[in-house]
């Protein structure tokens, strides 16, 4: 997961607690040159608990704060995630291999720089390291992008990294986002804060 993936917001903290009793469903497929993004669905559990408990995934998603999680937890976390996201399994030649969202912003700091406006976030993880680096994560984001900006019509999109990830920051600026002028950007950044990435419908659909 890209950065913040699981926010805890006080928002945040209240969906897990009270977590729907299932996935929200919806019927959107998104198909890249190589992957495949499914609806994320019930029968999916045992992918996400081995990537929920994979050390080198659970390192670069949440750096050294989480080192496991129980089947219950990773239910409540996507559950609550769910009600207001897009949530998909990745699929490489049928085979699951990450997972990815693009959820309506559950930040306040950052709705409120957008006053009026549609503004989601994108999250993602591949949870097989043996791929890491082999551009599934851009094709996966890129999707996100277009089914955001072309489908749903929103304004802007974030994505919020770990200072330290130096690999999903040049990612996502491979695909157009900047680190917002309003982020915690200075010089002697520690490698655990968080940066905002942002990019705009406009941006996006002017670099075509």
């Amino acid at each position: 997961m890209s950065g913040d993936a699981h926010a805890t917001t006080d928002e945040h903290r209240q969906a897990l607690a009270q977590p729907p009793p299932t996935l929200r469903g919806h019927e959107v497929t998104l198909r890249g040159p190589r992957l495949l993004l499914r609806p994320l669905t019930e029968n999916d559990w045992a992918p996400l608990l081995a990537w929920n408990n994979d050390p080198k995934v659970l390192a670069c998603a949440e750096g050294d704060e989480i080192e496991s999680r129980t089947l219950d937890e990773v239910q409540r976390i996507y559950r609550a995630i769910s009600v207001n996201a897009h949530c998909f399994l990745m699929e490489l030649d049928g085979r699951p291999v990450g997972e990815c969202w693009l959820q309506r912003m559950n930040l306040q700091r950052l709705v409120a720089r957008h006053p009026g406006e549609d503004v989601r976030r994108v999250d993602i993880a591949i949870g097989v390291p043996a791929l890491w680096g082999q551009g599934l994560g851009r094709e996966a984001v890129r999707l996100l992008l277009d089914f955001g900006f072309h489908r749903e019509r929103v304004d802007v999109i974030y994505a919020c990294v770990d200072a330290g990830n130096v690999r999903s920051r040049r990612m996502f600026e491979s695909l157009g986002f900047a680190v917002g002028a309003e982020s915690n950007s200075a010089a002697g950044l520690s490698a655990d804060a968080e940066l905002d990435m942002m990019l705009t419908r406009s941006n996006f659909e002017a670099a075509g």
